[in-house]
């Protein structure tokens, strides 16, 4: 049972599959979570996606549901001797026959040593492991880690799932129509940007600022700009911001790039990530015709990483630059779409006789590298594709 006087967005949280409003893509019938909840097997899985879009929730919800020992750390302020109390409890959890479902927040906050720890528990079956992350998990968990857990994606709420989820919060509180209208109901959602928790913390704060009156477009407007920040760094105006950056760039204007890369370094967003997205940037939309940019992005990714905030900005600034005003190309993006499609459709074509290595006299006999010659530029009269693709012209 929830304290009355913890927040509404943890009064209300659903404690059933049954009651999670969105993400139907892993709760819904036959879904990844309900399959893993009905068949009682230890799973460890990384929850990946933007705040308040029922990370935590889930993770509890399993527990429950599997009627196992429930620990949750945050990785922000627990360490590795945090950890390991959680191992020996586990252990003696596995004597007694329940399993341990240990949740960590913020996951990639642990460093690599700390990651480490888990991994042998992990492996054996003492502990099932959730971790919640805001960040790409493939450059923020150690591989062996990944490789012993599910990745699950959760997306941001769509605005129709936050007034189902606002909704369900004025049935339980008994609001009347007149308390919260409907409009007001849309303005907390449009307001929320997808974030169930920050929807919910929106509702009580206007609750308690409207009164005895009924919530109207000022109350709530007055109760956003006390609560909800400007920018959130894991959620939409993040992607608002990284996006406007990326779309000024591939238009060449470097005074918009430079505004938005501005904002995200203020809104404290990792230099990391956005120097990412330039290695990105450089590949897909610049690609052939200036094929030094990727050096660039790299190198800036390296000195981001080497140097730190506050100097790193110059190499952001710098590579930004270089990549708004460098010529653009999607020639490399577009053939290497037609080769995955390909793929796709093609996926088992042998590979012709001629080009497949021969380190054998059978091999050999058989035709194996027939007629390949070891030379710059050699061109088999039959071509390098299978025969099925033959002709076939991923560049134009």
């Amino acid at each position: 049972m929830e304290r009355d006087n913890a927040p509404l967005a943890d009064r209300l949280r659903p404690t059933k599959l049954s009651q999670v409003i969105g993400q139907e893509q892993i709760t819904g019938k036959d879904q990844l979570l309900e399959r893993a909840i009905h068949s009682k097997k230890p799973l460890s899985l990384i929850f990946w996606g933007p705040p308040g879009s029922g990370k935590t929730t889930l993770a509890r919800i399993i527990a429950n549901e599997a009627d196992a020992d429930f620990v949750e750390l945050s990785a922000v302020t627990a360490g590795k001797k945090d950890v390991l109390r959680v191992i020996e409890r586990a252990q003696e959890n596995l004597r007694l026959g329940r399993q341990t479902i240990l949740f960590v927040d913020e996951i990639h906050r642990f460093n690599k040593a700390q990651q480490d720890a888990f991994l042998p528990y992990v492996e054996n079956g003492t502990i099932s492991l959730i971790g919640a992350t805001t960040e790409n998990p493939s450059f923020e968990i150690i591989s062996p880690l990944l490789s012993r857990s599910r990745v699950v994606v959760l997306e941001p709420l769509s605005k129709e799932n936050i007034e189902k989820i606002l909704q369900s919060a004025a049935r339980q509180l008994k609001l009347s129509e007149t308390k919260l209208s409907r409009a007001s109901l849309e303005q907390i959602a449009e307001l929320s940007g997808g974030d169930a928790r920050a929807a919910l913390n929106l509702l009580e704060l206007s609750l308690d600022l409207a009164g005895n009156k009924a919530l109207n477009e000022s109350i709530i407007k007055s109760a956003a700009q006390t609560r909800v920040p400007l920018h959130d760094k894991a959620g939409e105006s993040h992607y608002n911001l990284i996006s406007a950056f990326i779309k000024s760039l591939r238009g060449g204007d470097a005074s918009a790039s430079f505004y938005y890369l501005a904002r995200l370094l203020q809104a404290g967003d990792d230099p990391k990530f956005v120097a990412r997205r330039m290695i990105v940037f450089a590949s897909e939309d610049i690609g052939l015709a200036a094929p030094a940019a990727l050096n660039l992005a790299v190198s800036t990714f390296l000195a981001v990483e080497r140097v730190g905030l506050p100097e790193a900005q110059y190499n952001l600034f710098h590579c930004a630059a270089v990549l708004a005003k460098a010529p653009k190309s999607r020639e490399v993006a577009e053939a290497m779409s037609k080769a995955l499609r390909s793929a796709t459709d093609f996926p088992n074509l042998p590979v012709p006789l001629w080009l497949r290595n021969a380190p054998t006299k059978l091999m050999r006999d058989l035709g194996y590298n027939s007629g390949y010659k070891w030379q710059p530029g050699f061109k088999p009269e039959q071509g390098f594709m299978p025969e099925e693709l033959s002709g076939t012209e991923f560049f134009s």
